[in-house]
């Protein structure tokens, strides 16, 4: 029997990793037509159909299914292979996360400093995004671990998993009353800014808006948790932020914590894949003891 061509079968498992002939073709920097052409050269080596069309995407036939399935297994084993490589090799351990960008990044930082190990030679490269593009690059192992909002779905991305670290309840924010307000109703009477609505709190608070019957007079929605409490130092309105950030929030000396609201839990999770569980600096993290960081 004849030795398998690995471009071929790799060339297939990117295609049904990938869901199309033409996204996977990108992702490879190759010509749609090369593409086809291999996985038509592994369909003749293996004697039978790998994939067929359903709808306007591509799908694995039953052998294609199977194939895709050891195939899998072979890849992944050779990208932890290349992981482990890479991080005992180099001088410095490298680091790359993902940051949800509805986090604040005073807090990740305080998160990251868990992993940095003792004789601090680490290269830690950090990128921001949504958290289901960040779940995608951890499953294309473009990133060791994702600090998120919300943990994964296993059973939409199998091979990932999630740890919670803590949780903060949620405050409300503004400038100082100039008398006592009546809440929640006096939500109403200001300009609101919110986590947005692709976010995990920001789709908690709209639910909380609703179970409390209040409509908001929503100035703004922010992603980034960051630029919203900056905007709501310079603009007067009322903002959402984690109470754990109370005390930083105001010394300012112009905003003020105006109510704590313990029935919305802003969560935190730590993301990784099951081979990066062996990275020193994603296995310290996930050990730390955060109680404190979260009292």
């Amino acid at each position: 029997m004849s030795h398998l061509n690995y471009n071929h079968l790799y060339y297939f498992w990117m295609v049904c990793k990938q869901g199309s002939v033409t996204k996977a073709a990108d992702a490879l920097f190759l010509a749609p037509q090369t593409v086809t052409g291999q996985i038509r050269a592994l369909e003749e080596r293996l004697k039978g159909k790998l994939t067929k069309r359903v709808g306007r995407n591509i799908e694995p036939t039953e052998l294609g299914q199977l194939v895709f399935k050891y195939a899998d297994k072979m890849f992944d084993l050779s990208y932890e292979m290349l992981d482990i490589v890479n991080y005992t090799q180099r001088e410095n351990l490298l680091l790359e996360v993902g940051v949800a960008d509805a986090l604040s990044k005073r807090l990740v930082s305080k998160i990251l400093l868990e992993g940095v190990p003792d004789d601090e030679r680490i290269q830690l490269r950090c990128f921001e995004s949504t958290h289901e593009m960040l779940l995608e690059q951890l499953s294309q192992h473009k990133l060791d671990m994702i600090l998120s909002d919300c943990p994964v779905d296993s059973g939409k991305s199998p091979g990932l998993y999630s740890k919670k670290l803590g949780e903060s309840s949620m405050s409300f924010f503004c400038s100082v009353p100039a008398k006592p307000v009546d809440f929640p109703a006096c939500i109403e009477d200001y300009k609101l800014l919110v986590p947005g609505r692709r976010t995990a709190m920001g789709r908690k608070l709209h639910q909380w808006f609703d179970q409390q019957g209040i409509t908001p007079n929503i100035l703004g929605e922010f992603d980034d948790a960051a630029l919203m409490k900056a905007f709501g130092s310079y603009h007067r309105s009322m903002f959402v932020a984690p109470s754990i950030y109370a005390e930083e929030i105001e010394e300012s000396n112009t905003i003020r914590e105006l109510k704590r609201v313990k029935d919305i839990k802003e969560e935190y999770y730590v993301i990784f894949a099951e081979r990066m569980i062996m990275h020193p600096a994603v296995k310290k993290i996930c050990e730390a003891d955060f109680s404190k960081l979260f009292k």
